[in-house]
């Protein structure tokens, strides 16, 4: 069996779950080929190389993330191309741009089963999109979700969102959760706080994601000004284009000598173990990574009830789930953590940790995708 995965949008969650899911299928002799851009980060070259040392053929397409009429259509061909040389089993495609890409070429040429995974659909993103944009999104969709074999819901709260739609029958889509490698977060040494410019013993929470609107720190900046949070630090982890917007509402808010902007770090896993609390203030999400990263940490979690989050604290009863898009819901979640002791934050933890060894390892990821390739095969 050989599988094709094509992927425009190499960034955060999107980019860790492909290089993944290569690494796994690779483990599991599955001819594997990865077409993918690195126009939005180049330094996903280097995953490029650790993939290619392992046995994946990995070819690069500059794709865009933008609608660019010739430069998707001269892409599209490329694709088709590479499908006759290859003649896949499966193709593969992850997120908005890729995913019509992918398709289309796949439908041209009728070779190789479709499989889709959103990682959330763009037209659902009211925040980011016009109105008019998102019915064009919704109607592209729709049309391809009729030549559209499988879609990959990455948690059961997004197969429910698939669902709503109208347009995805429930017998084309499966279920296949993200997971994330437990050890790597379990043993992490934490910081020293100094090194973080918290005060020792003051109350610390992290929120570790690309800065833009759909991650919501700016809810978690205004949380920290709410009554019951006075003495409260957070840290934002992550690069993107709202740094200086979110650095000014900080200021705006009275907190920004409580709130600590770290940029990109490579040392998530520390970061995560030298906090009391994750907080996860997204506006959407499929299955957020994050949150299973928290998990793996031993970390109780503050999220809003967004797809994966919402399940993943039911089942665990690792945290509290707070309203989208409410400062306020965020800030009382975090207050009940904080009034917690250090006993019981750490038997809160130790839930969500046994909830992702037992059922969110990047091995039951793979293993439920190569499940469906199967069926398809």
């Amino acid at each position: 069996m050989r599988v094709l995965q094509l992927i425009e949008a190499t960034i955060g969650g999107a980019r860790r779950h492909v290089v993944d899911v290569c690494r796994g299928l690779a483990a599991r002799g599955v001819q594997t080929t990865l077409v993918a851009s690195a126009l939005r980060e180049p330094a996903v070259r280097r995953d490029f190389e650790v993939l290619a040392r392992l046995g994946v053929e990995v070819r690069e397409l500059p794709m865009v993330r933008a609608i660019h009429p010739r430069t998707d259509l001269a892409h599209t061909l490329a694709v088709r191309s590479l499908l006759r040389e290859l003649r896949p089993t499966v193709v593969h495609t992850h997120s908005s741009k890729a995913g019509v890409l992918g398709r289309v070429a796949a439908t041209w040429t009728g070779i190789g089963a479709r499989v889709h995974t959103p990682h959330t659909f763009a037209f659902l993103f009211d925040a980011m999109f016009s109105p008019r944009s998102r019915a064009l999104f919704r109607g592209v969709e729709r049309t391809l979700a009729a030549r559209t074999e499988r879609f990959i819901a990455v948690s059961s709260d997004e197969a429910q969102t698939f669902a709503r739609t109208g347009f995805i029958p429930a017998g084309k889509v499966r279920v296949v959760t993200n997971g994330v490698d437990v050890e790597r977060f379990a043993s992490a040494e934490p910081l020293a706080r100094a090194e973080l410019g918290v005060p020792p013993g003051a109350p610390c929470a992290a929120v570790v994601g690309l800065l833009n609107v759909a991650k919501g720190q700016d809810l978690a900046i205004r949380a920290l000004a709410e009554p019951g949070l006075e003495n409260a630090h957070l840290l934002v982890v992550g690069h993107g284009e709202l740094a200086e917007s979110y650095a000014r509402t900080a200021q705006e808010c009275g907190v920004a000598t409580r709130v600590h902007f770290l940029g990109w770090r490579d040392d998530a896993a520390r970061i995560l173990r030298s906090v009391d609390v994750l907080v996860l203030p997204s506006r959407w999400e499929g299955m957020p990574y994050i949150v299973l990263e928290a998990m793996a940490a031993g970390l109780p979690i503050v999220a809003t009830r967004v797809d994966g989050a919402r399940s993943l604290l039911e089942l665990s009863r690792c945290g509290e789930l707070c309203e989208i898009g409410s400062a306020p819901s965020i800030a009382a979640g975090l207050a009940r953590v904080f009034a917690l002791s250090a006993a019981q934050r750490r038997e809160m933890g130790l839930l969500g940790r046994r909830t992702v060894e037992e059922r969110f390892t990047r091995e039951h990821m793979v293993d439920g995708l190569v499940e469906v390739y199967r069926e398809l095969a």
